[in-house]
C-alpha cells in the first residue's frame, strides 16, 4: 500500500521540477543587458505557410555581449525573420546585412531594469502558486488515499512530505528569483 504513497510523492515532486524548469526558461528571456541567442525563443515566422520558431530557420549567435547574430539557411526569410523580430517588440532594431541581420542589444537604463525585476518577481510568484497547486492536488490525492484504504499514519507522512517538498521548491524559486535579481541588476 505505500506504492501509492510514494506514486503520489513522484507526481508531486515531477509537477513542481517542472515549475522550477519553466521559471528557468522564463528567467532566460528576461534580458539583463548581455545578449543572448535565448532572447528570441519564441518569436515566430510565417515560414511558408506554417508558424515556426526562428530559432528552427536560422543560426542564431551571440559573438559579443551586445550582439546578436540571426543568419537565416534560407537567405529568401531573411525579410520575414526581420519583421517577426520587429513585431515581437523585444525593444532592439534588427539590421538587414543582406545574408545575416545583426541585431545590437541596448544597454539597459536603470528604470528598464527595475521593470525587469518587476517581471522576473512576476515570473517567480507565478511559478510558487504552481508549486502551491501542485501541493493542494498531492493532497487531494493523498486523501482519496485514505479513503481506499490506505492507514491515515500514512496519509500524514505523505502529507508532511510533500509540504516539506513544497517548502524546498518555494526556496529554490526564491534563490532563483535572488540571483535573477542581482544578475540584471549589475551593470
Amino acid at each position: 500500500m505505500v506504492e501509492e504513497c510514494q506514486f503520489v510523492y513522484d507526481v508531486a515532486s515531477e509537477g513542481m521540477g517542472k515549475a522550477i524548469t519553466h521559471l528557468e526558461r522564463g528567467f532566460q528571456k528576461i534580458r539583463a543587458g548581455k545578449a543572448s541567442p535565448a532572447m528570441l525563443e519564441g518569436v515566430m515566422i510565417d515560414y511558408y505557410g506554417v508558424n515556426t520558431p526562428i530559432h528552427q530557420t536560422a543560426n542564431i549567435t551571440s559573438p559579443d555581449p551586445r550582439q546578436i547574430i540571426v543568419q537565416p539557411w534560407d537567405k529568401s526569410v531573411i525579410g520575414l525573420i526581420e519583421k517577426a523580430i520587429q513585431a515581437a517588440n523585444l525593444g532592439f532594431n534588427p539590421k538587414n546585412e543582406g545574408e545575416v541581420l545583426r541585431i545590437i542589444v541596448p544597454a539597459v537604463t536603470e528604470e528598464r531594469r527595475k521593470d525587469l525585476v518587476k517581471q522576473a518577481r512576476v515570473e517567480a510568484e507565478n511559478t510558487k502558486v504552481g508549486i502551491r497547486n501542485t501541493r493542494r492536488t498531492a493532497n487531494d490525492e493523498a486523501k482519496k488515499l485514505e479513503k481506499e484504504g490506505i492507514s491515515e499514519d500514512d496519509v500524514e507522512k505523505l502529507q508532511e512530505d510533500i509540504q516539506k517538498l513544497t517548502t524546498d521548491y518555494i526556496e529554490k524559486v526564491d534563490k532563483l528569483m535572488e540571483a535573477k535579481e542581482k544578475d540584471i541588476m549589475t551593470i
